[in-house]
């Protein structure tokens, strides 16, 4: 589903976006005075933002690692046609996926998943390779799980020159 603004993210927008990606417990009334509006403005934008779909939801932040799941890799499948992995199963057969990513190139998905053990994983990748070919990468450790949404720089949104090329 696309979703379209009817009209673009100002600094006010982003300024709440971020103030609710750090703390989206905040009432209405606190985030209205850090971003230096009024609660009823406040609600106002926040109601927009989620009609939108800019703000998806909220949700408890919770470390995998700490609930017996030390284990995550991203597996990348080239899927047989026949066996889909999207359209031969359902979410529910594999508890352990946290994200599919339908993706270009020579695979077809790019899956992640979490694993209580090795062994786990093993597990999940043979359960996964019924589905097609399956290369997969363990994790050894996180950065930037979780990063904040945040305006892209102007510099940033365009191709660096190269010198080495002409046109």
């Amino acid at each position: 589903m696309t979703f379209r603004m009817e009209r673009p993210l100002d600094e006010v927008d982003w300024r709440i976006l971020d103030e609710l990606q750090s703390d989206g417990r905040q009432s209405l009334k606190e985030l209205g005075r850090r971003v230096n509006l009024s609660a009823p403005a406040v609600a106002e934008r926040v109601r927009r933002l989620e009609e939108s779909g800019v703000i998806t939801g909220y949700r408890a932040q919770v470390d995998p690692r700490r609930t017996g799941y030390p284990v995550t890799a991203f597996v990348e499948m080239r899927c047989l046609p026949h066996k889909c992995l999207l359209k031969t199963s359902r979410a529910e057969d594999y508890p352990e996926v946290v994200e599919v990513h339908k993706v270009s190139g020579a695979h077809c998905a790019l899956v992640r998943v979490r694993a209580a053990s090795l062994e786990h994983f093993e597990g999940i990748q043979e359960r996964l390779g019924q589905h097609g070919e399956v290369r997969s990468t363990v994790v050894l450790s996180t950065q930037y799980e979780g990063r904040p949404v945040s305006p892209p720089d102007d510099d940033f949104l365009r191709a660096t020159n190269s010198a080495g090329w002409s046109a």
